[in-house]
């Protein structure tokens, strides 16, 4: 006969939850070069109905070019490489240790439309800490990728994780997708909202109560 299960309250399922697999991610079999990037260009402006070849638009495989290298320069990079240096001489410091408002520009991997919008970390040391701006840069480099909202702040979260081994991580994203505002349903101005939450703030109620609490305070 199955066993009824009891839950004390609502987050029981927050601390019963098992961690997920680490996300994996596979490389492109070739890179195509520079020329057939630009190539896939003119062929996309010529399928929406206009000419690649007239003045204004003569340029334009270019730009998007150089663009795309912009938009998703975290390929190149490695969050494990920027949080590796690390500090012990904290003067004691154990509480959290949070930037607010960090900010993401990143896009849908399945429209490619860009979501834009903000990140809050946090992470309680455990005798380690790290530059403030390696935490952001982390953000930046994950936000710097095709990416679904859900797998970026898990990526953070388990990148910071990995790296400072801390007695827990915090981790919320709130941004605008222009798949949804610009296309689709269009509604604009709906913001999503995604969490992840390791160690001590997922089992510590007060630490996530903290978080949140720092995370809407008064700017």
């Amino acid at each position: 006969m199955p066993q009824s299960i009891t839950r004390s309250g609502p987050m029981d399922d927050i601390v019963a939850r098992k961690p997920p697999a680490p996300v994996k991610r596979t490389a492109p079999l070739k890179r195509p070069s520079r020329a057939e990037a630009e190539a896939a260009v003119r062929t996309l402006i010529a399928w929406a109905g206009d000419n690649p070849g007239r003045e204004g638009l003569r340029d334009t495989p270019r730009r998007v070019t150089d663009a795309f290298q912009e938009y998703f320069s975290g390929y190149g990079q490695d969050p494990a490489g920027v949080l590796m240096r690390q500090f012990e001489e904290a003067g004691g410091y154990d509480d959290l240790v949070m930037l607010r408002d960090i900010r993401v520009e990143s896009h849908c991997e399945h429209h490619m439309a860009p979501f834009l919008g903000v990140a809050h970390v946090a992470y309680l040391p455990n005798g380690r800490i790290v530059g403030i701006s390696k935490i952001a840069r982390v953000v930046e480099i994950f936000a710097k990728r095709l990416q679904t909202q859900e797998r970026m702040t898990a990526e953070i979260a388990e990148a910071i994780e990995g790296a400072l081994r801390p007695r827990g991580v915090a981790v919320l994203i709130e941004a605008e997708h222009q798949c949804m505002s610009m296309r689709g349903v269009h509604q604009p101005g709906v913001k999503t909202i995604t969490t992840r939450f390791t160690g001590a703030l997922e089992r510590d109620a007060s630490y996530r109560d903290r978080f949140l609490q720092m995370v809407h305070g008064a700017r």
